[in-house]
């Protein structure tokens, strides 16, 4: 029998490495910064991973075969019974679930049955809460009750904080943002290292590119930034790096307003790389539709770029504009959803005020290192499962 003086927490999360997304950049960054809690994971096995390994500080245990198209369903159910088993060999003090939509369920089967075991909810959701709500349905009040059966809740934002509420959670409630590596963001490139990023993607001198990064999906309304180039100078480009549905879409789109050279598409790279692209670029955008947080917003306002970007959902807890928000330092340029318009007079506003650029660049980088440093939001991590474990029964 394991020894019960470890602190033993387990985590439930749709996916893990080698499948990599936001959460689980966060799930790993702050369990590789906490040594004295015995992380388990719960997670699928998408086909072809090891049952059972470590990966950092995380003892991980995959359910599934990887060959099924129900797997995603069905883990909402299976890993409640494969949490139950692990228990009855690890004596968890703790259980912590990323994501409502796909590891509340389980969690909160998980927390019906063992009562005494505290259970921390984390809201990590990208999709707009309507959305997912729809697609939880057909089990909706087991979703929901993902919600209620909580002792706790870490919202990434303040608008998922309020979903929270929404949902029925009426416990203790705190809202801590997803980190950042700040040191290498922050890092200067020699001109050697960034010319040689320019000559890779086809940058000119004389060329302003505007530069995404992330999923090419609706919610991030792409579509409205190609709509935005006919309005602007010819020496204006947009560069998307990443991938997503739409990417089709958006290039027929730009073939049909005549500006395809002034699009270009660039496959996912390493995030350990994603620096570097962003500081051969000129200007970050994204004008979300929905936006739970958005760490490529704090990536690019580490690596200096002025950011344009909507006040939706929870970007409207970091962007703000000098003019919409008069009474904070500005900290990028904000439009409204859906407006070519404003987006192109924010790139011009942009270019034609470097000295305002400069103030706003100070005033991100600033912010990065005071609220977005992966250490800082390890600590405040640490400290909710210290008091996790405290209150276990």
């Amino acid at each position: 029998m394991p020894d019960k003086r470890v602190k033993r927490l387990l985590i439930f999360s749709l996916a893990y490495y080698p499948h990599v997304g936001g959460a689980e950049v966060a799930l790993k960054e702050i369990t590789d910064r906490i040594s004295d809690i015995e992380f388990h994971m719960l997670t699928l096995n998408f086909g072809g991973e090891s049952r059972e390994e470590n990966i950092g500080n995380v003892f991980v245990h995959r359910i599934g075969n990887g060959r099924s198209q129900w797997d995603k369903f069905l883990f909402q159910f299976s890993a409640a019974r494969a949490a139950s088993l692990l228990n009855r060999l690890y004596r968890f003090d703790g259980a912590w679930a990323i994501m409502a939509h796909s590891s509340g369920v389980p969690a909160g089967l998980f927390k019906t049955f063992h009562q005494e075991i505290p259970y921390l909810l984390t809201l990590q959701e990208g999709d707009p809460p309507e959305y997912i709500e729809r697609l939880m349905r057909p089990i909706w009040p087991l979703f929901k009750r993902g919600f209620t059966k909580a002792d706790r809740v870490v919202a990434e934002s303040t608008f998922l904080g309020r979903w929270a509420r929404r949902m029925g959670f009426t416990g203790p409630l705190e809202v801590v943002p997803n980190g950042m590596d700040a040191e290498r963001f922050v890092r200067v490139l020699s001109e050697g290292e960034l010319r040689a990023i320019r000559e890779k993607i086809g940058k000119k001198e004389g060329e302003t590119w505007l530069i995404h990064t992330g999923r090419l999906v609706h919610k991030n309304a792409l579509d409205m930034v190609i709509r935005a180039l006919p309005l602007l100078p010819e020496h204006i480009h947009l560069f998307m790096l990443g991938d997503g549905t739409d990417k089709g879409a958006l290039a027929e789109l730009a073939n049909k307003l005549g500006i395809s050279s002034h699009v270009h598409f660039h496959p996912y790279v390493p995030l350990s790389d994603i620096p570097n692209y962003l500081k051969a670029c000129d200007i970050f955008i994204r004008p979300s539709r929905s936006e739970g947080m958005g760490n490529s917003f704090i990536e690019a306002m580490a690596a200096g770029l002025p950011v344009i970007a909507t006040q939706e959902g929870g970007i409207a807890d970091f962007l703000f504009d000098a003019k919409r928000n008069p009474d904070k330092q500005a900290t990028g340029w904000a439009v409204d959803r859906d407006s070519p318009k404003q987006i192109a007079e924010a790139v011009k506003e942009i270019l034609g005020n470097p000295e305002q650029v400069a103030r706003v660049k100070e005033t991100t980088k600033k912010m990065v290192f005071e609220k977005y440093d992966w250490n800082l939001i390890a600590d405040k991590m640490k400290a909710l499962f210290d008091h996790l474990h405290s209150t276990a029964r």
